[in-house]
Formats: C-alpha cells, structure tokens, sequence
C-alpha cells in the first residue's frame, strides 16, 4: 500500500515526459487481454488537420500512455463535450443536437469513428437545453435498439431518447434539490436515478419517461469528526453522486467535499469523501470498504469497477482542475493539479 501512493503522489504531480513515455512501452503487453482496462482521458497531442492522438491513463497506473489513435481536436474543448457513457462521448453545438461519438473510446476505430445524431432539443417553459450536467445510458451502446439516453441539464428538465426511435420524453423535475444532479442508469432497478442536493433525497424515473418514485434516505453509522474536519467539510462545496456495481448489485452514495486553493481561487482540491451504502428500504450506512470494487467519479456517468488483479478500495475522482485518489479504508486522499479538457473516466471496453 505504501508503494502504491508513493508511486502516485509522485506521478500525479506533473511527472516528466521520459516517464510517460517508459510508462507506455511497459503497458502496451498489457493491452493483449480481451478486455481493455478503465482509464481516463488525459489529452489529444495535434497531429495534423485539426485531429490528435490521443493520450490516455490507465486505471492504477498513473502515467500517460500514448495511443496512436487520432481524435478530433474539438473533442478537447469543454464548450463541445457535455458528458459520456460507456465510453460514448456526447457533444452539444449550437445546432442543438446532441450527437454520440466513440472517438474517445481507446479500443474504437478511428479510421470508421461512429457518430449518432439525437433529434433537436426540445426546450420545456421555464427550462434550459443549452447547459447540460451530465450523459447516462441504459446499455452501453447508442446502437442497441432498446437503449435510453438520459440528458440531464442544469435546471428541472431531465430528457430521455431512444436512439432507434428519434423522439424525446421531457421531464420537468419541480423539487429544486435535482437541478443541479447528475443522472445514472441503474440496471438494478432499470430506472434512471439522481441524488438531491444534500443527499437525502434520491429520485427514480422508469425509461419511458411514465413513472417516478422518490425516497428518503436514513442515515446511519456517520462517521465521528473532530471539530477542525467538521468545520473543514462544511466550508466545502459539496457534490452527491450514486454509484452502482453491475457486478455486485450494491449501490453507494459518494459525498465529495472539495474547496478552492487558498493561493488559487480558482483550483478546487479534495478535502473529504464519504461514501454511503444504500439498501432498498433507503437505509445509508456510511462505509470505508467497498470490497474489491473501485469507485469512478468524473463528468462521465460515475461506474463502479472490479478491482481483480489491481488494489481495491478506493475511489478515482477526476474534473477539469483535478485528479485525485482516496484510500477509503485508510482514509487517505491522495491529490494533483491536472487539468483536462476531457475529464471522462472510460469503464472497461471489450475488445474490437
């Protein structure tokens, strides 16, 4: 354990390129297996007519790895990508259309990139469709007849599309603690689902956009704070995201507490996480073992992942001015400047 975030306070913070590159030659004999590992989207180098090759972080690896793939440059600017899923990118212009890309997929073609176009927004009164908070999926690809694709913006509406149907189902979400939510698919309960503001509200829509349930989460076994961590966390901004393990079945709620650097104002850094166990009676226990599961929370749809031959027990957080791990059971929050124009974790993809 100590090895481990040795290694990683060390790579988090600006590593060297000569390392990043080393770091390359010795994981490219991992890629043979059928599945390639999660990993995060670090950049694009420019190669040529407004494409780039694209850089990668492979999960516990915590150096650069440089693919020969190219992607589109404009996949680099935040003011295009609004989300992903399952490795799906989702772009929003001016046009108004949401469009999926697998172009920040590492193991999707880039010489036949597939790109799928939603129908135009459809704007609800006293709604907004131009600043979205995140991209969820029902399946793993846009491709699959029954796939649902969430859209969740800043405000009350929550839009649903099937792909194979081109049509969309609005929702207006009148409780103000989902305005500013992040939405998941659960397949557990093949709904789409978002914590409130605060965390003790969670709400449920089916896939058709016809019912919707909310439940009250009970708290239980809080975690005991001395007076300076208390005063600490509720100086933070806080924000709530639910997790779910397609393996396990369990799903957990995760509190990230982050608050502006006292010489930078404008880098936010990681001061504290919890994480809570839902069951189905809306019981939240807080916890600091996962299992052999680890915990992935960025702008994508957040995901869960075995651990199998890697450490377990943490959770992985990445936004646009920050990388940051934290060992749950130890408690140990582990954080770096990072600044990414694509901040995605990408979940495990089959091989091509």
């Amino acid at each position: 354990m100590s090895l481990l975030l040795s290694r990683l306070s060390k790579l988090r913070l600006g590593e060297p390129s000569l390392l990043r590159r080393t770091c390359f030659s010795l994981l490219s004999n991992d890629f043979s297996s059928s599945v390639f590992p999660a990993c995060s989207i670090a950049r694009a180098e420019p190669c040529g007519e407004d494409l780039g090759k694209l850089v990668i972080r492979v999960d516990k690896e915590y150096c650069d790895t440089y693919l020969e793939k190219k992607v589109p440059l404009e996949l680099m600017n935040e003011m295009v990508t609004v989300g992903a899923s399952h490795g799906w990118v989702a772009t929003l212009k001016e046009d108004g259309i949401v469009r999926l890309q697998d172009d920040l997929n590492p193991v999707a073609s880039d010489t036949k990139p597939k790109r799928i176009a939603l129908p135009p927004l459809e704007t609800l009164p006293h709604c907004q469709t131009k600043v979205v908070t995140n991209v969820a999926m029902s399946t793993s690809s846009p491709e699959d007849e029954d796939c649902v694709v969430a859209v969740k913006f800043l405000g009350p509406q929550l839009s649903l599309c099937r792909p194979s149907q081109c049509k969309w189902t609005n929702i207006m979400i009148k409780n103000p603690c989902f305005f500013s939510s992040s939405v998941i698919f659960s397949e557990k309960d093949d709904m789409f689902r978002m914590p409130g503001s605060g965390g003790h509200l969670i709400g449920s829509w089916d896939r058709f956009g016809k019912q919707h349930k909310f439940q009250r989460l009970k708290f239980k076994n809080l975690p005991e704070l001395t007076k300076a961590k208390r005063e600490l966390l509720c100086s933070c901004s806080v924000s709530e995201h639910l997790v779910e393990s397609r393996t396990t079945g369990e799903t957990f709620l995760v509190k990230w507490f982050r608050k502006a650097k006292p010489k930078c104002l404008s880098k936010m850094k990681t001061r504290g996480l919890m994480v809570f166990k839902l069951d189905e009676q809306g019981t939240a226990v807080y916890t600091r073992d996962i299992g052999e599961l680890n915990i992935f929370i960025s702008k994508s749809e957040a995901f869960c992942d075995p651990a199998g031959l890697k450490p377990s027990n943490f959770a992985d957080l990445l936004d646009f001015d920050e990388m940051a791990t934290v060992c749950l059971d130890a408690y140990i929050i582990t954080s770096g400047n990072f600044t990414s124009r694509a901040p995605y974790f990408i979940p495990p993809q089959n091989q091509i």
